[in-house]
């Protein structure tokens, strides 16, 4: 999701008319009500005023989210109220919000436009909840998403040498080269590198693995194992950046810019080095992302022979039906018909 402006600049408030709210009589629905009006800034008229640190902020206080999906949410609500203070909407309707999506549909990905909808649906649903307003977003359809492989990645000659491509010679080269080497080989996930610390690297029996906080996991129960070189090159990164030995709790990979040296480098910073190390290499497409290494890790598997099973407990997927999207997606890369189509049209 992009960054939104603060909404503390913003020269309209946005006024939703409590006269458009649900009514209820449940005395424990206008507790709740009152509970949160309470901490609303109300115009004479009774009215609601939306502004960035009133309604919003009480809804977020409400979810029961990790406080990433929190700042996810806060940045999708922002937006909406940007749209609304902008269109001078004050008393939203059904026809408002499907406009919104139509709106979003202009410049943003299917996958962000029902990202930024999800949270608009959940905030008038806890307003009715609260007895605060209709909810009006409730039956508005979301946007179609595809469940085909929509991310590119790389063969395995492009992955060599893509590999080899990075100057080493710095910290920071040793450091990009030992996250890329990791990335493919695992199939890891940028929030599963942020979270990596050096003490996460154990032995287990007869290899080296690396213990890992999964999506929506809690703990680091799981674990990838590291292949004999991307451990040396972890290794040789780890040395370089610190003359003592690194302590357990640091992270695995740090920042080496001036603002942030050695600092956990975020989901954001990872995904824009490997960005960057893609386009060094020639490789500049849109379809090719730091998430295309994990797609990468799963085709190389499945073509060397790995069978669905074992690339699904690569990936740690829940489901085998989302490893076999990499099936299909070879099984499409493999079919020839066009070309025989060709053959016996020009040949």
């Amino acid at each position: 999701m992009t960054n939104e402006k603060p909404l503390e600049n913003a020269k309209f408030l946005c006024i939703i008319d409590l006269r458009h709210r649900q009514t209820d009589s449940a005395q424990s629905k206008r507790a709740r009500k009152g509970q949160t009006m309470n901490a609303l800034q109300t115009t004479s008229r009774g009215e609601v005023a939306l502004t960035d640190e009133t309604l919003y902020n009480s809804f977020l206080e409400y979810l029961d989210v990790r406080p990433k999906s929190v700042e996810t949410y806060r940045t999708a609500i922002r937006q909406f109220l940007k749209y609304l203070i902008e269109n001078n909407i004050k008393n939203p309707t059904r026809q408002d919000i499907i406009d919104y999506r139509d709106h979003l549909k202009k410049d943003h990905k299917p996958n962000t436009v029902q990202n930024y909808l999800t949270a608009v649906k959940l905030f008038f649903a806890w307003m009715e909840q609260q007895g605060i307003y209709k909810d009006v977003a409730g039956h508005v359809k979301g946007v179609k998403i595809s469940k085909e492989h929509k991310k590119g990645y790389l063969t395995q000659y492009q992955s060599r040498h893509l590999l080899e491509s990075v100057d080493t010679s710095t910290t920071t080269g040793k450091r990009d080269y030992a996250l890329i080497g990791l990335l493919i080989t695992t199939g890891l996930r940028t929030v599963e590198v942020e979270r990596a610390n050096v003490g996460d690297i154990e032995t287990i029996g007869g290899f080296t693995a690396l213990f890992v906080q999964g999506k929506g996991r809690d703990e680091k129960a799981e674990y990838v194992k590291i292949a004999g070189p991307v451990e040396d090159a972890i290794r040789v990164y780890l040395r370089s950046r610190s003359e003592k030995k690194a302590e357990k709790t640091e992270p695995l990979f740090a920042s080496t810019s001036n603002n942030n040296r050695g600092e956990r480098m975020t989901t954001r910073s990872i995904r824009r080095i490997v960005k960057d190390r893609l386009i060094d290499a020639g490789y500049d497409s849109d379809m090719l992302t730091a998430h295309s290494m994990r797609h990468t890790a799963a085709t190389l598997n499945l073509l060397s022979g790995g069978t669905l099973e074992e690339t699904q407990q690569l990936l740690r997927h829940q489901n085998i039906s989302t490893t076999m999207i990499y099936s299909h997606a070879l099984e499409r890369a493999k079919n020839a018909s066009e070309d025989r189509i060709a053959t016996g049209l020009f040949s």
